[in-house]
């Protein structure tokens, strides 16, 4: 298993909406950087992601989801009124992928990236390193415990 962490807007896609596509999940769809899709083409069913919310009120991890679909095509890229639409992506070569995430559960409060720069063990992930606007950032298994330990 691998653990992740993926940034939104609250008011595009929020921890509750995630809760409430219920069994069905929702698609994290509509990444737009060649590294973050990579690192959706590395995830697998059951890794468990981090939903944090940027460009609101509260930022910071708000929650917890698990991997329900790896990567398939993003429907996104071929719809021309979409803002997720690419018209250098070809059906028979497409350019970007998207994963199925399922609601696990909403932290009580949000775990701001303030402190989470304090916690030693993730003085090496790039969410707490200067410049990095990544919206998908992988996680080591200390990384992961460590954060939960501070939501439990």
């Amino acid at each position: 298993m691998k653990y992740w962490l993926v940034k939104t807007e609250p008011d595009e896609c929020s921890i509750d909406t995630i809760a409430d596509t219920g069994s069905e999940g929702i698609a994290w769809d509509g990444v737009r950087n060649y590294q973050a899709r990579n690192f959706l083409r590395e995830m697998a069913k059951g890794d468990q992601v981090f939903i944090y919310h940027s460009s609101c009120a509260k930022v910071g991890i708000v929650g917890l989801a698990e991997v329900t679909e790896e990567a398939f095509v993003d429907p996104l890229q071929f719809e021309p009124e979409s803002a997720y639409f690419d018209p250098k992506s070809m059906p028979e070569n497409p350019r970007w992928s998207a994963v199925r995430l399922q609601f696990v559960r909403k932290f009580k409060q949000p775990l701001a990236l303030k402190e989470l720069k304090t916690l030693p063990a993730m003085a090496e992930n790039p969410l707490v390193q200067k410049g990095s606007r990544l919206s998908v950032v992988p996680f080591q298994a200390s990384e992961y415990q460590a954060v939960l330990a501070l939501v439990d």
